[in-house]
């Protein structure tokens, strides 16, 4: 039976469980994060780890977690069905022009911070960490009017009932990879990739390596105020993109539409055109605001 590694958490672990069925079952290995410091990147150390220790032959990962450049040792098998990609406003309003004036709102995200106050620069955006629950309970007992998570998220934990309203994509660009999971193996496991990959979904890849593609040469990592969202329609693909300081007093916006059969040279296309209006100045300045 193929051994799935994971994170311990327990959005971890649904996303793994739900990777688990869809093969048609595995054993859950969980891998430990302790101790790891530095960005979000931290979360698929100790999956990678795992995985190129031979604990376990896959590791499950957020895609929005994983880092532009992986380890030579792994890499990408399979990317199942994307699940909703918007994030989730919770909370009083029914749509972002709607929230109320000064509203109290709790993310984590620099990416989120961004466009808030760049659409609303009334709102207190106050920093808020912690897992689902954590987030949703500090709502719950007032000490925030609202908070934006990933809508993917919430579906997967049967949550979703809670969200108050989708922000559109052309209000909040996507984080890249949001709602996308990836199936990472050792490079050269052919049995392993062979055996996953009926589970792989062509879209869901093709986007998320338009997306990847443009972060790399952004050089942004999964803390940067950065939002990048493909979308395959039919033999197209639409690519949005948003780079911006975390206080929303300036931003950049793109898009641009390829061939969905070369995904990485719109999400290329898309960065280019994003560094020559000057967004590696807007993220020098955002890292050093941070």
């Amino acid at each position: 039976m193929i051994r799935i590694a994971t994170r311990s958490s327990k959005l971890a672990l649904t996303q793994a469980g739900m990777v688990a069925e869809m093969l048609g079952g595995a054993e859950l290995v969980e891998a430990s994060s302790d101790g790891e410091q530095g960005d979000k990147s931290r979360f698929v150390r100790g999956v990678e780890r795992a995985v190129m220790a031979g604990e376990a032959e896959v590791g499950v990962h957020s895609a929005k977690d994983l880092p532009g450049e992986m380890p030579v040792e792994l890499e990408i098998a399979a990317v199942p069905r994307r699940e909703d990609p918007a994030d989730a406003w919770i909370g009083a309003g029914t749509s972002l022009a709607d929230a109320p004036e000064g509203a109290r709102v709790g993310t984590a995200s620099l990416r989120r911070r961004a466009q808030l106050l760049a659409a609303r620069p009334d709102l207190r955006v106050e920093e808020l960490h912690g897992n689902v629950d954590t987030r949703l309970r500090k709502l719950a007992e007032g000490e925030l009017d609202a908070i934006v998570l990933a809508a993917a998220g919430l579906r997967r934990l049967g949550r979703e009932a809670e969200i108050g309203f989708r922000i559109p994509a052309e209000t909040m660009v996507p984080a890249p990879g949001q709602g996308t999971l990836v199936l990472q193996v050792r490079a050269g496991d052919e049995e392993t990739t062979a055996a996953v990959s009926g589970i792989f979904d062509l879209d869901a890849a093709r986007e998320l390596t338009a997306e990847r593609a443009a972060v790399r040469l952004l050089d942004a990592d999964c803390t940067s105020p950065v939002g990048v969202f493909a979308r395959v329609e039919g033999e197209g693909l639409e690519l949005d993109a948003f780079v911006g300081l975390p206080d929303g007093s300036e931003w950049l916006r793109d898009r641009v539409e390829g061939d969905a059969s070369e995904p990485a040279a719109a999400g290329v296309l898309l960065a280019e055109r994003l560094l020559s209006a000057g967004a590696r100045d807007l993220l020098d300045r955002a890292e050093a605001m941070a």
